[in-house]
């Protein structure tokens, strides 16, 4: 299943994701990003520089500011291409 990482307060955002099949996890920390596996991250982009998460190379990294859940949903599968 794929993995998204959210930041905390974003929880219409959170409810969209699991309603379209992925799995959530909550990114508290951005040192947990190795750990929590995720394969996309999503977060408020009120601060660019959320947690000091502005470059992952560890996934992908879509801003929620000035989108709907379902916009958010789109980009993140847009981001991540094709996947089984």
């Amino acid at each position: 299943m794929t993995r998204v990482a959210v930041e905390p307060g974003l929880e219409p955002f959170r409810q969209a994701l699991k309603d379209a099949g992925f799995e959530v996890v909550e990114l508290r920390r951005p040192e947990s990003l190795r750990t929590l596996g995720a394969h996309a991250i999503v977060v408020s982009g009120l601060d660019s520089d959320f947690m000091g998460v502005t470059d992952s190379r560890e996934a992908p990294i879509v801003t929620a500011a000035g989108r709907t859940p379902e916009q958010v949903v789109d980009e993140v599968r847009r981001s991540l291409g094709p996947r089984e």
